[in-house]
Parts: structure tokens; C-alpha cells; sequence
């Protein structure tokens, strides 16, 4: 119940952040995560442990938590409300966007991850997964048995992606021409993050944060399922 609480309190302080400091530019999803990497990081410090905050007797509950089954409950909830048939409006376009953005960003991952030292197929995959979005990072990691350090890496790779997508969406909104739904939703499948797109289109026109949100949502689960096994096996051909 204490891990509920500090795991509560952590999100509504990040979110008034969030309105009160960055004007919503910055997601209060984005602060709560970047929030509890740093706790983890002083947690394991600290204690000398491999579980962060969760070593210190206080705060033991946040490793039940944050468990597997919290986890698999998020990102089946991120699905929660998105309509078929609203992803089928843009046709192939959506579906295109989707493919390429995935791709993309998972090939700079890749790259970032050979940049960092990593040669296992494991990790450069996790990393590849966490440059799509801080999500399938995780998940990806989970299924093929990285190791902990590299699906936090993957996290903050995600993490900073979201942080980029916010900032950057509104002010070259008019240059790329996001200015409709179908542009929205492309612009959500290309480039995933959720919270990031929702929060870059909501300072470029609140309108359009549905329809970026649909395809971002659908990116994040699509994600899930091509990383762990796919790009997976791929990658295990070279490494």
C-alpha cells in the first residue's frame, strides 16, 4: 500500500510539474520516469543492491510494483479504448507509417547500442526496442533475457526519445505539415511514443491528439510483437 502511495505521489507531483513548469511541453509521464530512474539509481547506491529503491526495507513494496504483472497490466492498458476502425481510416498510410517509424527507430537503436560497446544480440536489440518507445524497451528486454542494466538503458533511450518528440513536434509542426487527422496519424505511427506525441500535438492543436494517439498506441503494440521475436531472430544472425 506505501509503494501505491509514493508510486502516486510521484506521478502527481510530475504532472504539476509538468502544467505548471514546462506548460504541458513535457510530459508529466516523462518527469514521473525520469523521477523514479534517478530513485533507483540512489536506492542502489545507497544499499549497495541490485533491486534500487526496493533494497531499502522502507520502500520494499515498489519491487512488488513494479513486477511483471503491473507491467504486462500497463501496456495492455495503453491498448484500452483505441478503435479498429479508427486505425483503419488512413489506410495504408497508417499501416506504412507504422512499419517505417518501428523500423527506424529501432535501426537507430541498434546503432546507439554498437556506439555504447554492446556485440550481444540481446542487448542491442533491448536498446534497438527502447529507442521505439520506453515500453517495448522493457518488454523486449523481459522476453529475451537481457539484463537489467541494459533494459534501464533502454528506458532512458525511450525516455528521451518522448522527452525530443514533445519539444520538438509543435515547433515543426507547420514545416512538415501537421496540420489534419490523416497527417496526425501518420505522424503518431512514425514516430510511437504516446505520451510524447500526445503531448507535442496537444501544444501544436489539441484536435489532433486523437488521432496521433490512436496510431502511437497501435505503434507501442506492434512494437511489443516485432522486436522480442523478429528483429530479434535477425539480429541473432549477426551476433
Amino acid at each position: 500500500m506505501f509503494a501505491f502511495l509514493v508510486i502516486g505521489l510521484i506521478v502527481l507531483v510530475a504532472e504539476i510539474i509538468s502544467r505548471k513548469i514546462f506548460h504541458s511541453r513535457i510530459p508529466g509521464s516523462a518527469i514521473a520516469i525520469l523521477t523514479g530512474l534517478i530513485l533507483g539509481y540512489m536506492g542502489g547506491f545507497l544499499t549497495g543492491g541490485e533491486k534500487g529503491l526496493a533494497d531499502i526495507t522502507l520502500f520494499k513494496g515498489i519491487g512488488f510494483f513494479g513486477g511483471a504483472m503491473f507491467r504486462d497490466f500497463t501496456i495492455v492498458a495503453t491498448a484500452m479504448g483505441a478503435s479498429f476502425y479508427l486505425i483503419k481510416r488512413p489506410g495504408v498510410l497508417g499501416l506504412v507509417s507504422l512499419l517505417a517509424g518501428i523500423v527506424l527507430f529501432f535501426f537507430i537503436g541498434v546503432l546507439i547500442a554498437l556506439a555504447w560497446g554492446f556485440r550481444d544480440a540481446a542487448s542491442i536489440c533491448t536498446i534497438g526496442a527502447g529507442a521505439c518507445t520506453y515500453i517495448v524497451g522493457p518488454v523486449t528486454g523481459a522476453a529475451i533475457g537481457a539484463s537489467s542494466e541494459v533494459i534501464a538503458l533502454s528506458i532512458g533511450t525511450g525516455l528521451v526519445k518522448t522527452i525530443a518528440v514533445t519539444i520538438f513536434t509543435p515547433i515543426a509542426a507547420k514545416k512538415i505539415g501537421l496540420n489534419g487527422p490523416e497527417a496526425a496519424m501518420a505522424y503518431g505511427g512514425l514516430m510511437g511514443t504516446s505520451s510524447g506525441v500526445a503531448a507535442g500535438l496537444a501544444a501544436t492543436d489539441p484536435k489532433l491528439v486523437p488521432y496521433g494517439a490512436v496510431t502511437a498506441t497501435f505503434y507501442t503494440g506492434l512494437g511489443c510483437l516485432l522486436c522480442p521475436s523478429a528483429f530479434y531472430i535477425l539480429l541473432s544472425l549477426f551476433f
